[in-house]
C-alpha cells in the first residue's frame, strides 16, 4: 500500500510538472486581448551611417540613364534564409552594382544630383525620394535599391546564436529569433535583452515573449546592428557550473570503491 501511495504522488507529481513549462513556452499568451494597430509606427527601420546600398537606375533606354549609375561597383553576398521548420542551410546569393556607404553625416554622393541626405529614410521611402529626384531628368525611372550590410546578432540560449544579414533590410524580434533556430528549452522567456545602437546612442530594452504586449514595443520591429540575449535559465546555470568531469570522478570512485570491498573482503577470507 505505501509502494502504490507513492507511485500515485510521483505519476501527480509529473504531471503537474509536465504542464508548467509548457505554458511558459508558449509566445504571446494574451495575443487576442491586445490591438495590433500601435505595431506599425514601429515597423521602420531607417537608414544609419555605414549601411552600405546597391542602386541602380534603369529605364527603357539604357542610354538616357547610364550618367544616374556611377561606374564604381561592388560585389558581395547575401545569405538568403529558409524557413526556421526547415533543414536546408542557408544559401549565399551573389548581389553586385554601383555601390554607396552613407556617410557620418547620413549623406550619399549620387551622380548627377549630388549630395541626397538618408536621415530618416528606410529602403522604401529612400527609393521613391531618388525616383522623384531622377524623374526630373529621365522619363519614369526605375530605382532598384539594395540594402547589403542589414545584420542582428542573436546570443545566448537559441539553437543557432550568430550574426545574421538580413536580405530584405527588414525583419522582427520573432523572425531573428526563428533564423536563429528559436529559444532553447533553457531560454527564459519573459526576459530577452535587445540592445540597439542608433548614431552612437545605446538603447536597450527586455521583452517577455509571453505577453503579445510586446509586439507593441519600439524594438518589436529590429534595426540595423541590433543585438538579441537570450537568458539562461536556473537549469543552465546550474549545470554550467558543474564540472564536466564529474561523471568520469563517479565512474573512477565506483570503480576504486569495488577494488577496496574485492580486497577487504578477501582479506577477511
Amino acid at each position: 500500500m505505501i509502494l502504490k501511495k507513492y507511485f500515485i504522488y510521483s505519476v501527480v507529481g509529473l504531471a503537474i510538472a509536465s504542464c508548467t513549462p509548457r505554458q511558459e513556452i508558449n509566445y504571446m499568451q494574451d495575443i487576442e486581448s491586445v490591438a495590433l494597430d500601435n505595431s506599425i509606427k514601429n515597423s521602420r527601420s531607417t537608414l544609419q551611417p555605414g549601411d552600405k546600398l546597391i542602386i541602380t537606375v534603369t529605364a527603357k533606354d539604357m542610354d538616357v540613364v547610364k550618367p544616374f549609375n556611377q561606374t564604381y561597383s561592388s560585389s558581395a553576398t547575401i545569405t538568403q534564409y529558409s524557413n526556421p521548420s526547415s533543414n536546408n542551410l542557408p544559401q549565399q546569393l551573389p548581389v553586385s552594382g554601383p555601390t554607396y556607404i552613407v556617410d557620418t553625416d547620413g549623406n550619399i554622393t549620387f551622380p548627377q544630383i549630388g549630395t541626397v541626405s538618408t536621415k530618416n529614410e528606410d529602403v522604401e521611402t529612400m527609393k521613391a525620394k531618388l525616383t522623384n529626384l531622377i524623374s526630373q531628368y529621365v522619363k519614369n525611372p526605375d530605382v532598384d535599391l539594395k540594402l547589403i550590410n542589414f545584420k542582428v546578432a542573436v546570443l545566448g540560449e537559441v539553437t543557432r546564436p550568430g550574426t545574421y544579414v538580413i536580405p530584405d533590410g527588414s525583419t522582427t524580434l520573432l523572425g531573428a529569433l526563428g533564423l536563429a533556430g528559436d529559444l532553447t528549452v533553457y531560454g527564459v522567456r519573459t526576459n530577452v535583452l535587445v540592445v540597439r545602437n542608433v548614431d552612437g546612442k545605446i538603447t536597450k530594452e527586455r521583452i517577455d515573449l509571453t505577453s503579445a504586449q510586446f509586439i507593441n514595443s519600439p524594438y518589436y520591429y529590429l534595426k540595423q546592428n541590433d543585438m538579441i540575449y537570450v537568458q539562461p535559465n536556473a537549469n543552465r546555470e546550474k549545470a554550467a557550473r558543474i564540472d564536466p568531469n564529474t561523471g568520469l570522478y563517479i565512474s573512477v570512485a565506483s570503480v576504486i570503491a569495488s577494488l577496496v570491498i574485492g580486497v577487504l573482503a578477501l582479506t577477511k577470507n
